[in-house]
């Protein structure tokens, strides 16, 4: 499949967005009680689908299908046990009281109002086949200093969209969602809540740019932790589930009121499958953190019963989490036992290290539902691993399916720097494999269906979203080759102090330069450098006790193999040996029995050896992506 990015759209989606959401924010005020009347007359005439309306995940008739003659529709999967077309006063209650804390219009077409928001405007918008052929000319244009962080400036392509940033708005958020917020912000504290820099960070989320955050400080590290950019993206998350929401039941609504030759095209509202924001996290216990906080933030209204809790915490929490606090703050005593790993590591590794988890989360009228159906879940929280083992059953199996990627609006990528210690490549393929026709017929309404699904496009409209401590070649290639998202990018550059002053003073340090013609060619050059000029010293050397530290696992295959074909005397410590062979290789070097340790980073991640015994002199063929590797070896 050819990779295909996209410019900025034209000025009309970009430069009058938030001068549009703000001037309707008034006139929506004026005209809420007068709507309100309206709209209950209205609905109590009509015949409507159940709130819950699971018409993009579920088999729920339509009005439309009716004039189209599509699928035919199966009541068991209506959540809250009513007839089909029936509605409760519960329902109309819900449905108004939804409809009216819309900051910005969250209709269908222009003619509902002319104030658009973002979330309308993006969906909308037509994309030509000339914004898809300019995307080879995509370049970095503007640069933004970050509000209260000296060191970072946010580049972007295409209008400068934070030209005009206003710090005491947040464009689009639904108004119960802003509300219950600015609440939760009181409680929790933390420097960087309802901060501008938190604030302008929302601001890029709702334009629905792809966005590189590689510069946040995660929770495992010592201090607080940037909680202010996890909040954003989840508020961003429920915005764009509650307004596809609304999207798709104002439009049921007028569907009841037209007649069966009524044109219909300006009421495409769906995707193939229900699941709109799949947020891919590397561990458990990440994931335990991440979910707490989405029901935290998720307004008393919409959680007056939250499903299956007790079984999400057996299976995604540990001991430690117990007696977490709701707001994300670390536990200083949450490992009070002595331990030999650094406190990052504990806190990281040290709790639900499980790396292959997967649960869907459903919103019906008011209660939030853990372990839904994928099919027809709103959020899909999952390791890369587990998706990637269930891409590869339907190789094997044609009866499963992952159709439920086929509709992904909004993906998020949190901790992409860990995920990079896992295995990156679990993260292309999950990538590569969003946004395809599904490969079952759809359960939803076929005429509901956008254009931009059925031609292809949908990958053009997903926004991406990476976050992570710092970035590195593999994270900048997803970012510059899979994220396609027409309305352009954004990424964050920071300049950094380095880490040289933290390692002790009495080590010598010795850096080698060695000569490359081109980029491509580094690993090679670097490779025969060390064959040439470095293996011939410690091989002619009597000493032992020499590591060689290799960053990346080719990089420890390639200088394994030419050790074996020198029939060098060297161990090895790599990531995917068992402990007792790690304990063993570990023994043979510090007996000098063996004169050679070849590790890799990922080993040193997971294990974090305070120290090896027997090390004199310690070679790295790479520097570590982590920098707090370098002043630790």
């Amino acid at each position: 499949m050819k990779k295909r990015q996209l410019v900025a759209p034209t000025s009309e989606s970009n430069l009058k967005r938030i001068k549009k959401e703000d001037k309707g924010i008034k006139k929506k005020k004026e005209g809420r009680r007068v709507e309100k009347e309206t709209n209950v007359d209205i609905i109590k005439s009509l015949n409507l689908l159940e709130d819950d309306h699971d018409g993009e995940g579920s088999d729920i008739d339509s009005p439309i299908s009716n004039v189209a003659g599509s699928l035919q529709q199966n009541s068991d999967d209506n959540d809250s046990g009513l007839i089909e077309g029936s509605e409760t006063e519960e329902d109309n209650e819900f449905s108004h009281s939804d409809q009216e804390d819309i900051r910005t219009n969250g209709g269908a077409t222009s003619e509902d109002s002319v104030d658009l928001s973002s979330f309308d405007l993006h969906l909308q918008h037509n994309l030509s086949k000339e914004e898809i052929d300019n995307q080879k000319n995509l370049k970095f244009s503007w640069d933004v200093p970050v509000i209260g962080v000296s060191n970072c400036t946010w580049r972007g392509t295409g209008q400068n969209i934070l030209k005009d940033f206003n710090i005491n708005s947040c464009p689009g958020l639904k108004e119960k969602l802003y509300e219950h917020w600015m609440d939760v912000s009181k409680t929790s504290g933390g420097k960087d809540i309802n901060s501008p820099k938190q604030k302008m960070f929302f601001s890029l989320c709702s334009s629905y740019r792809d966005i590189l955050h590689c510069n946040k400080r995660p929770f495992y590290l010592k201090g607080l932790e940037d909680t202010s950019i996890m909040d954003a993206y989840i508020m961003h998350s429920l915005n764009h589930v509650f307004k596809t929401r609304d999207c798709v039941k104002k439009n049921d609504s007028k569907l009841a009121r037209l007649d069966e030759c009524a044109d219909i095209e300006r009421f495409r509202d769906q995707g193939f499958t229900r699941p709109k924001v799949l947020i891919l996290l590397p561990f458990a216990n990440v994931a335990y953190r991440v979910v707490k906080r989405l029901i935290q933030l998720t307004p008393l209204a919409y959680k007056v019963n939250v499903e299956h809790m007790d079984r999400f915490s057996a299976k995604f929490g540990g001991e430690e989490d117990k007696g977490d606090k709701e707001n994300g703050e670390e536990l200083e005593n949450a490992y009070p036992q002595v331990s030999s790993k650094p406190y990052d590591h504990n806190l990281l590794l040290g709790g639900n290290n499980e790396d292959d988890f997967m649960i869907g989360i459903k919103f019906t009228r008011k209660t939030v539902k853990l372990f839904s159906d994928f099919h027809t879940s709103d959020f899909i929280i999952a390791s890369p691993l587990c998706l990637l083992n269930k891409i590869e059953e339907t190789e094997c199996n044609k009866e499963k399916d992952v159709d439920f990627l086929s509709s992904i609006e909004v993906l998020i990528i949190d901790h992409a720097d860990v995920m990079a210690m896992q295995n990156w490549s679990h993260v292309h393929t999950v990538i590569e494999h969003l946004n395809r026709l599904p490969s079952t017929l759809p359960r939803t309404d076929v005429m509901r269906i956008r254009r931009w699904y059925l031609d292809e496009q949908a990958r053009f409209y997903r926004q991406t979203i990476i976050l992570g401590f710092y970035s590195n070649p593999d994270i900048n290639t997803s970012f510059n080759q899979q994220c396609s998202n027409y309305e352009g990018k954004v990424k964050l550059k920071c300049k950094y102090k380095g880490v040289m002053q933290k390692v002790l003073p009495k080590i010598q340090q010795v850096y080698v330069r060695f000569n490359v013609k081109s980029i491509v060619d580094a690993d090679d050059e670097r490779f025969n450098y060390f064959v040439t000029k470095v293996f011939p010293r410690i091989n002619d050397s009597d000493q032992g006790g020499t590591m060689i530290f290799a960053s990346s696992y080719l990089e420890f295959i390639r200088i394994r193999n030419f050790l074996k074909s020198q029939n060098a005397s060297f161990c090895l410590f790599g990531e995917y040996m068992a402990k007792k062979d790690i304990f063993s290789a570990r023994r043979l070097f510090t007996e000098g029995k063996r004169k050679i340790m070849l590790c890799t980073e990922r080993a040193h991640f997971y294990h974090r050896f305070k120290n090896i015994r027997g090390v004199k002199n310690l070679i790295m063929y790479s520097h570590p992506e982590r920098k707090e590797f370098y002043p630790e070896s």
